[in-house]
Formats: C-alpha cells, structure tokens, sequence
C-alpha cells in the first residue's frame, strides 16, 4: 500500500528513473535525440549516406559474380555498372518515363514488353515492396530470367516510408522467405536480414551511414531488420 502510494505521490516518471537507478538499468540522456522531426527527412542524403546503403553495398558486392551477362536494373544501371562484370549488355526497366529506361512498363504487366528468359541478372534495389501486385510481378521475374539466373534484391525493413511513392508489401525476412518460397518453387531463395536498435533508430532519425561506425553497424540483431536483402537463383 505504502509503496502504490508513493508510486502516485512521485509519479510515472520518476518511479521509472527510481526503477532503473535502484535497479542498475541505464537511464536515456536523451539531447538532441527527444524531437518529433528526424534530422532529415531524406533519409539522410543531405548529410551524407542513407543507413540502408551500407548493407546493399555489402549485400551486391559479396554477390557481384552473378552480376555479369545481361543484367537489367530497376530505373538506372548504376548498380550493374558499380558491381557487374563481363557484362554483354546492361537494360533498364522503370514504370515512368523519366529516367529513360529501355523497357517503360509496368512490371506486373511487362510480357508483351520485356522478353522471356532474356536476363542472366536481375537488380531491384528497394523495388518490391512499391509493386502493388506483387504476386504477377513475381511470376514476370521468373518468367524474364534465364534459367541458372539470377535475382538480387533489397526490401526496407525499419526505414521510414517513402513519401512520394506508396509501399504495399513491407514484410520481415521471415515474410519474404515465405512469399518467394511459394512464387519460385524450385529456386534457391537466400533473405537475410541487417541491422541493429542503433541503426534502426539512426535511420529512423535520417543520421547518414557515416555518422556510424563499420563495427556499429554490422552487429546483427534479428528483431531490428533495417533492410533486408534477397538473393535467388533460379534452376536450369
């Protein structure tokens, strides 16, 4: 009885910092972390590089062997350009003009559009969760790649929503394993995830990757997947 009544005359506030000091917990200093706003609203492009980039960039580079032939990328080509080699002929695909992309379409509805089994390597960075059919989509690239081909992707995870474009698949690791086991049967599907608490709230707050160091941001934590990337290779 004493001790709810304390707890009323002193408050949640202070019976929480009362807790943690009784009971060796940290307590937050929070500065200039207590805000309502990020720090950019950019994903933190102003400031330097996006969070995410650092586990894409790993992520492409440990598979730039499978980059190679004929790739096509989602919008640019700056990622085959960046990590593909003995490249024979390097497309693009987007669903708007602006970019000037070899294929404009709609990726879901792409069949009279991109040829089948056309592709040795798909790259779509950060693509999937914006396809509002994602299942026709998924079966338009098995349909584009070869067979031995190969599929590398990224999909946000703890990363706050674009803005200017919708998302509709935003699923955990788990739910792509799930999702692109029952689309590709027979296809080797590899989903890991990356991140940590420090770097899911850094993004959150739109901190560059640079304000971060390596061995900060490479501790994995499987409850904060900041982004998650997919690696499929597809039988012959």
């Amino acid at each position: 009885m004493m001790r709810e009544t304390a707890k009323r005359w002193a408050g949640p506030h202070a019976t929480v910092v009362a807790r943690c000091f009784l009971r060796g917990y940290p307590v937050p200093r929070w500065g200039n972390l207590r805000r309502t706003v990020p720090f950019s609203a950019n994903y933190g492009f102003e400031r330097g590089t996006p969070i995410d980039r650092h586990y894409l960039h790993a992520f492409l580079s440990a598979h730039r062997d499978q980059i190679t032939g004929d790739v096509l990328e989602v919008q640019t080509r700056s990622y085959t350009e960046r990590f593909g080699h003995g490249l024979r002929r390097s497309d693009t695909f987007d669903v708007v003009p602006s970019s000037s992309p070899t294929y404009l379409c709609d990726l879901s509805h792409c069949e009279a559009i991109i040829p089948s089994a056309s592709y040795d390597c798909l790259l779509l960075p950060n693509t999937l969760p914006h396809l509002r059919e994602l299942d026709l989509a998924l079966v338009q690239l098995r349909r584009i790649v070869r067979p031995g081909g190969a599929m590398l992707a990224s999909a946000a995870g703890l990363l706050p929503l674009t803005g200017d474009a919708p998302e509709f698949s935003r699923l955990t690791p788990d739910g792509w394993r799930d999702r692109l086991a029952s689309a590709w049967p027979g296809a080797t599907v590899e989903v890991r995830g990356h991140g940590n608490c420090l770097a899911a709230i850094a993004a959150q707050l739109g901190l560059a990757l640079e304000e971060l160091s390596t061995c900060e941001l490479d501790v994995h934590d499987p409850r904060y997947p900041v982004l998650s990337t997919i690696a499929a290779r597809f039988p012959q």
